[in-house]
């Protein structure tokens, strides 16, 4: 076999190998060196704000809170209801930030406190009951948490009012050998101009920081470190093999030619 044709196939075999790599392609949220990243908010009580999409469970109490009543025995009642279990009723508030409620038909509760949608429904129960008293909390309240490397990603219930970001890590299992301690995301709001928070947890000063209430929907992503060899040995070991079996098949051609 001549050497110039071997080099030809060497040289379209490297193309393709370089053509293959795809090193940290699977890092997400990247952000310039020079990003200006978002101050921390130093509120540690926030107060929650109902959006489209949330499932609020209600209850309805008359007299100040003295006898609960009941929706589920009344005619039409079930119109707008989420998820209906034992002794509990949930409604959704739809795409156009109302929420359908018995008696009182369509309300809208988007871009309210939990404490303004209360008062706010208390009143407008108060032409049908005596001295209505309200109770709403948002059932489906969650983050979402990247752990750093691996794959790892995990969405967090936020069954409390005030769960720090240190409190979901820890949720989401903590963070991975491959995790950046000193390189945790926060993104928070609107997706298409959105909060970006950075916090630093490789040193024990970290928790100064990083104790704030989350709120619904916040995406933590933990920058993991780059293994440079263990990547490249994944992302070539496919084309050496093809290099390999190539050669062989080559030289195997080439000496039964010969014979």
């Amino acid at each position: 076999m001549k050497l110039s044709r071997l080099k030809w196939i060497m040289g379209v075999l490297v193309i393709a190998l370089l053509a293959s790599c795809n090193y940290n392609s699977n890092r997400m949220l990247r952000t310039p060196k020079d990003y200006n990243f978002d101050t921390p908010p130093t509120d540690r009580n926030p107060l929650y704000v109902l959006a489209v999409s949330d499932v609020i469970e209600f209850r309805l109490y008359t007299n100040d809170g003295t006898s609960l009543v009941d929706f589920t025995a009344i005619e039409g009642a079930g119109a707008g209801i989420a998820r209906q279990q034992a002794n509990q009723v949930q409604y959704l508030i739809d795409y156009d930030g109302f929420c359908k409620l018995p008696i009182v038909g369509r309300v809208e509760l988007r871009g309210k406190t939990l404490r303004e949608a209360e008062k706010f429904l208390e009143e407008l129960y108060a032409k049908y009951y005596i001295k209505p008293f309200v109770v709403v909390r948002v059932q489906n309240r969650r983050v979402t948490v990247f752990t750093g490397g691996g794959g790892s990603g995990k969405v967090v219930p936020l069954a409390n009012e005030n769960v720090t970001l240190i409190e979901a890590l820890g949720l989401a299992g903590g963070l991975t050998n491959d995790s950046k301690a000193k390189r945790i995301k926060v993104v928070r709001g609107d997706l298409s101009n959105p909060q970006v928070f950075l916090f630093d947890l490789s040193t024990i000063d970290g928790l100064k920081t990083v104790d704030f209430p989350l709120q619904a929907n916040d995406i933590i992503y933990v920058e993991f470190r780059n293994n440079i060899v263990r990547e490249a040995i994944r992302d070539i070991a496919p084309i050496v093999s093809l290099i390999t079996s190539t050669l062989t098949l080559i030289i195997v051609i080439d000496r039964l030619s010969n014979e």
